[in-house]
């Protein structure tokens, strides 16, 4: 197998000369949480008070926002943070999005997306659904939209860093380490493997390895 890592170490490059921008770069795993479940709690209150949605409606919009999140975190993480650009400025920026976390894959504080730039792409995609699905359905939507990136964000740093005795979870965990130590051009879905089976970028192990997991 080749490697396809600087360190695998809790470690990791400094990315910025300046140190704002370099504190920018890392967080603390908790902070997806302190930041969008209090959104998440918000938005649903909304859906609730002041448009008088049917717990149904409210639910069938929560998944529906689940499974829109799950393709979304399959086309970010091929056509976005895999892109890369053949130029010395494409590369740097390839490396500060997503290169950094394929040369130093256990660094515990560039696990998590930083809200320098999880809180843009929110507000991006708030506003792109909200023009789509309209201003009242947005929220219980958005909801389940929100939901389904902190699932995202705390399993990346669950694969990373705790060991996994549940067979589905530890499929999952192997999934993402095949796209780290294997093939980084297979295997994008980070908390399901889904898209990769749908959209043919699975892996494609052999007889000895199936019968391993």
């Amino acid at each position: 197998m080749p490697k396809n890592f600087v360190s695998n170490k809790d470690e990791t490059v400094r990315m910025f000369k300046n140190d704002f921008l370099e504190a920018l770069s890392r967080v603390h795993p908790s902070v997806p949480l302190i930041i969008y479940l209090p959104v998440v709690i918000y938005v649903l209150y909304i859906s609730a008070a002041d448009y008088s949605f049917s717990f149904f409606t409210i639910a069938g919009l929560f998944v529906f926002g689940l499974f829109i999140w799950t393709i979304t975190e399959y086309v970010l993480h091929k056509f976005v943070f895999h892109f890369k650009p053949k130029s010395q400025l494409g590369e740097k920026l390839h490396f500060i999005f997503h290169g950094v976390h394929h040369d130093y894959p256990s660094d515990s504080r560039r696990l998590v997306m930083p809200p320098s730039v999880s809180v843009p792409l929110a507000l991006l995609f708030f506003f792109l659904f909200q023009f789509l699905i309209g201003n009242s359905y947005i929220y219980p939507f958005f909801a389940g939209f929100l939901v389904g990136y902190l699932f995202y964000d705390l399993t990346h740093y669950a694969i990373h860093h705790f060991n996994m005795h549940s067979e589905i979870w530890l499929e999952i965990k192997n999934h993402h380490m095949r796209h780290h130590y294997l093939d980084p051009n297979k295997g994008f879905g980070v908390s399901s493997p889904i898209w990769d089976i749908i959209f043919g970028t699975n892996f494609r192990l052999k007889k000895e390895e199936q019968k391993a997991n």
